[in-house]
């Protein structure tokens, strides 16, 4: 072979060579470009699918919250629950026990928000938490609170609310009544509070108190033991100088 024909044969190979050269690495880059592309796609698919999930679990999560939000009372739902409590919860004997012995309350079904009231909190055990706290020598003795840190966190579960008045025909605050107690300043509509009741000690009764709050029950046993706790020494705020504590209990 001459050398000129050497030169055209590996000329026009170089020329095959040339034109038949691939780019493989821009298809490769093509093909990823393509292949990250749906890559993206799915993965912004699979993005919005957890968001909208969380999204939703979330919601969920938001709704058994408030399901499961304690019950409260409070002035708006207070008479809605306790006379629905009170239909199905009857009882009308409770009794009050204390360290010098046991008195027995007889509620009145009369004054059906102030029975159930108190029936509910000897229920929710509020009171084995309270003294009688207030000793009036042959006037009343009075129970519910406590200057124990455990008080305001049980009111504070139960709630905040007050009561209004269920005045029972011909009922006056005779010896042996069981009345709430009552704020007596900013209180127009004349409110019972729910947590604090007296019990009247005096022999002649306390006439001044008729007609400014409901009498929800008598004692019907145990006077001797209200008269025992009346006699305790008190401070000069008529808070017993060694606490009384209570525990109640519904009898029927």
């Amino acid at each position: 072979m001459s050398f000129t024909r050497v030169i055209l044969v590996l000329g026009f190979a170089s020329l095959f060579i040339f034109y038949s050269c691939e780019d493989t690495q821009s298809k490769k880059t093509k093909q990823s470009v393509v292949e990250n592309e749906n890559d993206i796609s799915k993965e912004s698919t699979i993005n919005q699918k957890d968001s909208l999930k969380k999204k939703k679990t979330e919601k969920i999560e938001t709704a058994k919250a408030l399901d499961e939000e304690p019950f409260k009372l409070t002035n708006s739902n207070m008479k809605e629950f306790l006379l629905q409590y009170g239909k199905e919860n009857p009882e009308t004997l409770v009794r009050i026990s204390t360290k010098f012995g046991d008195i027995h309350i007889k509620l009145y079904k009369e004054s059906p928000m102030h029975r159930a009231n108190f029936i509910y909190l000897v229920k929710q055990k509020y009171f084995d938490e309270t003294f009688f706290y207030r000793v009036a020598k042959g006037f009343v003795i009075q129970g519910g609170n406590s200057d124990r840190t455990q008080m305001a966190q049980k009111r504070h579960d139960i709630g905040d609310y007050t009561l209004p008045q269920e005045p029972i025909k011909g009922l006056k605050h005779n010896r042996g009544s069981v009345a709430l107690s009552k704020q007596w300043v900013n209180n127009p509509s004349n409110r019972s509070t729910p947590y604090e009741f007296f019990i009247v000690i005096a022999k002649e009764g306390a006439p001044h108190l008729n007609g400014e709050h409901t009498i929800f029950g008598k004692v019907v046993k145990g006077m001797g033991v209200a008269d025992k706790i009346s006699n305790v020494p008190v401070d000069g705020s008529e808070w017993p100088k060694e606490n009384i504590f209570i525990k109640a209990e519904v009898i029927r």
